[in-house]
């Protein structure tokens, strides 16, 4: 028999192909679309060619109310989220959420005036837009702004609401809200009742919405002529139990963000999207005391494209503690399907599923809901309705309906949502509640944001962390109240430190994470670029005030300029003031000081404060006016002035006491001197990274 030539098999080859292909339809190799997956195929989860046109999206989605939030920690997008369902549960309005940097602003002036667009505006950090809302910042506050149709006023058309998220310990409360409230009416836009302002500094945050939204809903229904009506629950997700996967099946995410980590292939950019999964170098106790802790740990960023720069934040991505998570799925009836897979698909198109599917009820709530969060009031009103039974019913009502009630059953004790649930019902299962009710009314587990205490001129691929472990006892709670975030971190420095099964303070977590790919002692973390910054000219004196873990961004600063010293750089005086309780017990640092002070001399010093060693308590700010004079001549000499720490007590009264210092030295009025402080925070010459 002739022997083929390599065309011959070609061409057969293509014919075979071609007959298979025509007798199974292409099913041979064709791969069916899995109908309820979910978008997070990248790292942010966003879809290819979706439109950035705000005025096409509405016409696309036939709505009438698009809600756009800037938000950092979660909790403007959660209100946005809010005001849409309840815009269209009680007063039949078209609503949309939608993340202000994915649209473009210039034909704000093309949306019809029987539409309303409403701003959900969280402030962070000193009077700065969240990373989301930055685009939009610049836009609405330049001064020579161009808008499609040309109309003047430019905004006449537009129909708005607005609502902040501010910290009143700030000096700059609330003032993204303010801002852009002034620049839409200067444009010409319309405001729909009052510019609500949640304040979180005096605790109040939920309430203030509440108390806001009510006003501004009649408003708004007198303006666009709604018409009120009952409001009933209406899913926005539907839930799809899958029973041809499980837990194991490739396609199936178990905790992983996102479609690269889920196919073991991460890759850059990391972000507040997609986490690189960082080894812990190292990790220590710093306090010598027990019943409190305090951590330095070290993270690996060399593996991945991650930069910092000294001053700037890691984020730390966390995940519930096991205990939280078996009350959370036994109090709702879920214990015994914690592993069934579903899938979690948007009934609404402008709805996103805040995870990727298809996954297990117990992935969900371990990796991706805050469901150690105090609950919100209007939460509980909700969740009435399936209750499981008429007294439970009751009890919910009066606890959504009475503030004064909800205050101190809840809000006092820092309940979650199922510990709420479980004292309510006396122990019965709310096997009624929707699931879809729990991803709505239940916040995403968010990263948290800690202070770089290293120097990315001595470590560049190394990031360190200082992070006390938190821990309060509330009065008429069994247990104190825990921080998500740090003791989970406690749990993986025990896991490294040798303690095989990790378990502080009762607590247990997934350490190794989804499929074990954390296993090694691995975190999962993204870098926050920060406006606190050393002075570009390192021979400008700094005068840093950092009690207790406030201290943590001046390690990095000291051990920059430590190390420029030893690269033979001339470097200005750094003054460092420090308080804690003792010096035996949570003296952080204390040798890590003296080797700086041999390497600086006297272009280093560190000033102390022990609260609870002396007849009086003494704080930083005591021994800042103590030292009133050289400080004085260190701004004369145009000194950085910095402040980390509690914003509320500390961060106030070390302003406070800095203008006294200029008014005393100076022999000036003490307003001068306020406002001397002011344009020194404009300057950038004060600068606070600051937390309540």
């Amino acid at each position: 028999m002739a022997e083929l030539d390599t065309l011959d098999i070609i061409v057969l080859a293509a014919l075979l192909l071609g007959t298979i292909a025509y007798f199974t339809k292409g099913k041979a190799w064709g791969v069916t679309k899995d109908p309820y997956s979910s978008s997070f195929a990248n790292a942010n989860g966003s879809k290819a060619g979706k439109t950035r046109n705000i005025v096409e999206k509405l016409e696309e989605e036939g709505k009438n109310c698009i809600i756009f939030y800037g938000s950092q920690t979660g909790t403007a997008e959660d209100y946005a989220a809010r005001l849409a369902k309840e815009g269209k549960s009680r007063y039949g309005l078209e609503t949309m959420v939608a993340d202000l940097e994915e649209y473009d602003y210039d034909n704000l002036d093309a949306i019809p005036n029987d539409k309303v667009v409403m701003f959900v505006l969280a402030t962070y950090g000193e009077g700065e837009p969240t990373d989301n809302a930055v685009d939009f910042y610049e836009f609405i506050m330049g001064e020579d702004i161009s808008f499609s149709e040309g109309n003047d006023p430019p905004l006449g058309n537009l129909n708005y609401v607005a609502f902040g998220l501010g910290n009143n310990t700030y000096e700059h409360y609330n003032s993204m809200v303010r801002n852009v409230n002034k620049a839409l009416e200067k444009l010409g836009a319309h405001r729909i009742g009052d510019a609500g302002e949640g304040d979180d500094g005096a605790g109040t945050m939920e309430e203030d919405f509440l108390a806001w939204k009510d006003p501004m809903w009649a408003a708004l229904q007198k303006k666009m002529g709604l018409e009120e009506r009952e409001a009933v629950y209406e899913p926005i997700f539907g839930i799809v139990e899958r029973d041809g996967l499980t837990p194991e099946s490739p396609e199936v995410y178990v905790g992983e963000p996102n479609k690269m980590h889920l196919e073991g292939t991460p890759k850059g950019p990391f972000n507040a999207h997609n986490p690189y999964i960082a080894p812990i170098a190292t990790s220590y106790e710093l306090f010598n005391v027990k019943d409190r802790n305090c951590l330095h740990m070290e993270v690996d960023i060399s593996g991945s494209n991650l930069t910092y720069q000294t001053g700037d934040h890691i984020a730390v991505w966390p995940t519930n503690p096991g205990e939280e998570v078996d009350r959370f799925l036994d109090i709702l009836g879920l214990t015994e399907k914690r592993n069934k897979v579903v899938s979690v698909k948007a009934l609404e198109p402008t709805a996103k599923v805040p995870f990727p599917t298809p996954t297990t009820f117990d992935a969900i709530v371990r990796y991706h809901m805050e469901i150690c969060a105090p609950v919100s009031r209007q939460f509980l009103a909700t969740l009435a309705a399936f209750a499981p039974d008429e007294e439970s019913k009751a009890e919910m009502t009066k606890l959504g309906g009475d503030k004064d009630y909800f205050h101190q059953k809840v809000n006092i004790h820092h309940l979650n949502i199922a510990r709420v649930l479980k004292s309510v019902s006396k122990g019965k299962p709310w096997s009624n509640v929707p699931f879809s009710a729990l991803i709505e009314g239940v916040t995403k587990l968010q990263p948290r944001y800690y202070s770089i205490s290293s120097s990315s001129l001595e470590q560049p691929k190394m990031i360190s962390i200082t992070a006390v472990v938190e821990r309060q006892h509330l009065p008429g709670r069994e247990d104190p109240f825990r921080g998500v975030a740090t003791n989970y971190l406690l749990a993986l420095k025990e896991k490294q430190n040798g303690e095989p099964n990790p378990c502080p303070f009762g607590l247990t977590y997934e350490i190794t994470g989804p499929r074990n790919r954390y296993d090694g002692v691995h975190v999962p973390v993204h870098v926050r670029h920060s406006n606190f910054k050393l002075p570009s000219d390192p021979t400008k004196p700094i005068i840093c005030i950092g009690p207790g873990t406030g201290v943590a961004p001046f390690r990095g600063f000291v051990r920059e300029r430590r190390k420029q010293a030893e690269n033979g750089e001339t470097v200005g005086k750094t003054i460092l003031f420090f308080g804690c309780r003792k010096s035996h017990e949570d003296f952080l640092y204390d040798k890590e000081w003296q080797e700086a002070k041999e390497v600086l001399g006297d272009k280093f010093e560190l000033v102390l404060a022990f609260s609870r060693e002396g007849p009086k308590k003494v704080y930083v700010q005591h021994r800042l006016k103590e030292r009133s004079k050289e400080i004085n001549e260190l701004l004369e000499k145009k000194a950085y002035f910095y402040v980390c720490g509690d914003a509320a007590n500390m961060a106030r009264e070390v302003n406070t006491v800095l203008a006294q210092i200029l008014s005393e030295e100076r022999g000036i009025p003490e307003a001068k001197a306020e406002e001397i402080v002011k344009n020194m925070r404009a300057s950038n010459q004060y600068q606070e990274d600051v937390w309540s």
